[in-house]
């Protein structure tokens, strides 16, 4: 299927062929007819990606600062590979779209295949939208105007964060699309609106849809036109829909309000404010949140957990199914907001015209003849005639995330595997990174990989609570597993992963192998060879200065994460279990508890004892500062001491010819780990880190997390 993508690097437009993406629980599959750009969002985001290295920063100082700080703490090489990852993904455009579903999944009541619905899927033949973002499209609506709903709805949600009253009168500054809606439902409200904007056309239009509205320009002054048309009071309420880096708006607002008088921001302006313009006049001042309650909130949007009606009246959905009723009784009108109607095929004439600033309002893509709905894989790199398939290491991925691409994927392809399938939910990533990365297809279906006889080997590098699934379906179906940490989340599913290995290797010999990079570190390995030689128990302890992330980040989720111990501290055990080289006899840990959080705990101190008498902690810690280094080991034995320094620096006390050794860039074992595997799948060996080792850190970071076995 065709989908639009913007490269953040150089702004350019793609009209990609993507897989059709899977509809997953909660999620409803639709078929495009119409989608509406975004002319204002939109253009920012052509800006921002045709603009210069100098001009990006300029445009996002706090990302500046972050980078400042990575560089501190992890390098300027990797920070800059970091950078340059984050640019190269690419941004799926569009967000207000019409179409027909074509499928529901698991648990959706409210759609059924056949309904015509609008919701802020991008633009793309096919997308696959959280049911709580869709609404029905009601007869009398054509999709050309619910194609308008979305953005309508941001217009709608400015307007209910004003409360306006049956006669109050309302500024609009700027009148572009959200601007001219804004408008039109003011007026259904029963207001009297005054509108300004700078395009004569758009003033009119503005006109004709019941404002009294100015051209500005050189003479003519907002705020006494405001006085003048509020009767000298002074308007009740100003909504300021304007695209513009000058703080004039944010400046003339205040003043024309009365006393008491509510300004309300929904566009992007300059936000020097002046306290005396509010001070005096007590002025109230809102930014208002895209389409309304339940934007950003992941149980609300991804989970599809309604508000309930009696407390949240307006959600995002309620919203969309307020503008459509609007669309269907006449008040809203968007017949003359559309500029012109473009195919999908001719998007980059369009996006040029809106990065040119030509003068257009609503311009809209035409998804024109159906699709096969079942192609949900496509073909990136065609096959070489009379090429020789390698017997073993042909790989498949599952999961095209972050960590894939800037890591795993790149590390396997330096060890030599041949990368053939890589599958991915949505489908943008997976063919983003199959192109780049030199794999032959990309699918939304990951059967197709197990499915594929050539391949011998799955990587999975999917949300931690997908792990135990993938791991056990590819073990099955007679593969080698590669799994990023961690192996799994719960008992049950590691008492799965146990039988489905076993019975996997009577069949014939199976490598499984987690992804513990920090043992396979240079300077790990270094500190290794020198405590083999150690009679005596060790003292480890382990400092991770982790950082705090947001509680609704997907890791602290318990289904999709497990939480940062279970998802996280487990690399940290196994890489004190590697430097002991005995097994774990017991795991007790100390949480830090942070009044009532509902969060799982992220700050902790995780104590192992070892069967050699050995001890060993990890303070997983999410509560120091950015500017500290990440990671430190400390072992001290025998009158000896070795500090491994943010996998950076090995230092030595008290060894006889040994002081130490850096490297020039962190390498925390990503490219070795994946190079010993490979070589052991191509030699027949063993797994790098035994299966045992495995199963036993995992059952270690079970207790560490606090997670109960099944019964109890």
């Amino acid at each position: 299927m065709r989908q639009i993508l913007q490269n953040l690097k150089n702004g350019e437009i793609e009209i990609a062929d993507i897989p059709v993406p899977a509809v997953k629980a909660g999620h409803v599959l639709i078929q495009s007819s119409r989608s509406l750009i975004s002319v204002g969002t939109e253009r920012m985001l052509l800006d921002f990606g045709r603009a210069g290295w100098i001009d990006k920063a300029r445009q996002q100082p706090d990302k500046v600062r972050q980078v400042f700080q990575k560089i501190r703490t992890d390098g300027l090489l990797a920070t800059a590979e970091s950078v340059m990852r984050k640019l190269d993904q690419p941004l799926a455009l569009g967000y207000s779209n019409a179409g027909r579903v074509v499928a529901v999944g698991k648990g959706v009541t409210a759609f059924v295949a056949g309904d015509r619905v609008v919701s802020n899927g991008n633009h793309a033949d096919v997308v696959c939208v959280p049911e709580n973002l869709c609404a029905v499209i009601p007869e009398g609506v054509d999709d050309n105007a619910a194609s308008f709903t979305v953005l309508a709805s941001i217009a709608l949600e400015g307007v209910r964060l004003v409360q306006p009253t049956l006669g109050e009168s309302v500024a609009v500054l700027g009148l572009g699309l959200i601007g001219l809606l804004t408008v039109q439902i003011l007026r259904a409200n029963g207001c009297r609106v005054l509108g300004f904007d700078f395009d004569p056309t758009k003033v009119a239009l503005a006109r004709e849809y019941g404002a009294e509205a100015l051209v500005l320009k050189d003479g003519v002054d907002p705020v006494a036109a405001a006085t003048s048309f509020s009767r000298g009071y002074g308007v009740d309420a100003v909504i300021i829909t304007a695209s513009t880096k000058s703080d004039d708006p944010m400046h003339q607002a205040p003043q024309m309000c009365r006393k008491r008088g509510r300004v309300v921001l929904v566009g992007v302006v300059g936000l020097n404010l002046s306290r005396d313009d509010f001070y005096k006049k007590e002025i109230s001042f809102q930014v208002s949140c895209s389409y309304g309650p339940g934007r950003y909130d992941a149980e609300y949007e991804k989970k599809g957990f309604d508000y309930p009606i009696g407390f949240v009246r307006w959600t995002e959905q309620r919203n969309f199914e307020a503008v459509l009723d609007m669309m269907a009784n006449g008040s809203l009108r968007t017949e003359k907001l559309i500029t012109r109607v473009v195919s999908m095929d001719e998007a980059r004439s369009a996006y040029e015209a809106v990065a040119a600033g030509e003068n257009v309002l609503g311009l809209l893509l035409d998804y024109g003849e159906k699709i096969d709905l079942d192609k949900r894989s496509v073909t990136l790199r065609p096959v070489t005639a009379g090429r020789s398939v390698p017997a073993k290491g042909v790989l498949g991925f599952i999961g095209a995330g972050s960590f894939a691409s800037s890591t795993l994927v790149p590390a396997f392809a330096a060890a030599g595997a041949e990368l053939k399938t890589i599958a991915s939910a949505g489908g943008v990533s997976g063919t983003h990174l199959g192109k780049k990365s030199g794999f032959r297809i990309s699918t939304t279906d990951h059967r197709t990989i197990l499915a594929d006889p050539e391949i011998d080997t799955v990587v999975i590098t999917t949300q931690h609570g997908t792990h135990a699934k993938f791991v056990s379906e590819a073990l099955a179906a007679g593969k080698n597993v590669f799994v990023e940490k961690p192996l799994c989340l719960t008992w049950a599913e590691l008492a799965e992963i146990e039988k489905t290995y076993r019975e996997a290797c009577e069949k014939s010999q199976r490598l499984l192998m987690v992804g513990f990079n920090r043992r396979f570190s240079p300077l790990v390995r270094t500190a290794k060879r020198l405590l083999d030689g150690m009679k005596e128990p060790k003292s480890i302890v382990m400092t991770v200065n982790a950082g705090a992330i947001p509680g609704d980040h997907w890791t602290q989720d318990e289904e999709a994460g497990g939480g940062r111990i279970a998802g996280e501290a487990c690399h940290f055990i196994d890489l004190v279990r590697f430097l002991v080289d005995a097994p774990i006899l017991d795991v007790h840990t100390a949480v830090m508890r942070c009044g009532d959080s509902m969060t799982p705990p992220d700050t902790v101190v995780i104590t192992l004892t070892f069967a050699d008498g050995s001890l060993g902690v990890v303070n997983y810690f999410a509560n120091g500062h950015k500017d500290y280094p990440k990671e430190r080991v400390e072992v001290f034995s025998g009158g000896k001491i070795l500090v491994v320094d943010n996998f950076r620096a090995l230092s030595g006390h008290g060894w006889s010819g040994f002081k130490g050794e850096s490297l020039w860039a962190q390498d925390k074992g990503h490219a070795e780990g994946a190079k010993s595997f490979l070589e052991a799948l191509k030699r027949g060996d063993v797994s790098p880190i035994p299966f045992s080792e495995i199963i036993e850190v995992t059952k270690a970071t079970m207790k560490a997390a606090g997670v109960e076995p099944a019964g109890e």
